[in-house]
């Protein structure tokens, strides 16, 4: 049950970003000026945060709708679904950790120097 919620919130947070991105694009035709702001402020600390666990949503988002689909139209899917959970989780982990820490790493120089 958690991963179906969990696959409906990171869906919903996906489509968020998306709505929001093609705003902010949009924003180029309207006012490069303004658009040249709005990006700017994309540079910020918080929001590299908030990218950290964009792509950890849509990771997870796109690891469980395989494993979705598995359930739906493979024949031991079903019987097989928990161990299935348990290895996109391992997955999840293996790719996020590497991910995070050179996401993050841009962040860590901005706020406590370094090169």
């Amino acid at each position: 049950m958690w991963s179906w919620v969990l696959h409906r919130i990171t869906g919903v947070l996906t489509f968020f970003f998306l709505f929001v991105h093609v705003l902010d694009t949009a924003l180029v035709r309207v006012s490069p000026n303004t658009y040249d702001q709005v990006i700017e402020t994309y540079k910020t600390p918080i929001v590299n945060l908030l990218e950290v666990g964009l792509v950890g949503a849509v990771l997870f988002h796109a690891l469980n709708g395989i494993r979705v689909m598995l359930v739906d139209f493979w024949s031991k899917g079903a019987q097989l679904q928990k161990a299935m959970l348990w290895v996109i989780g391992v997955v999840w982990v293996v790719v996020m950790v590497p991910g995070a820490f050179f996401m993050l790493k841009r962040t860590a120089e901005m706020l406590f120097g370094g090169n």
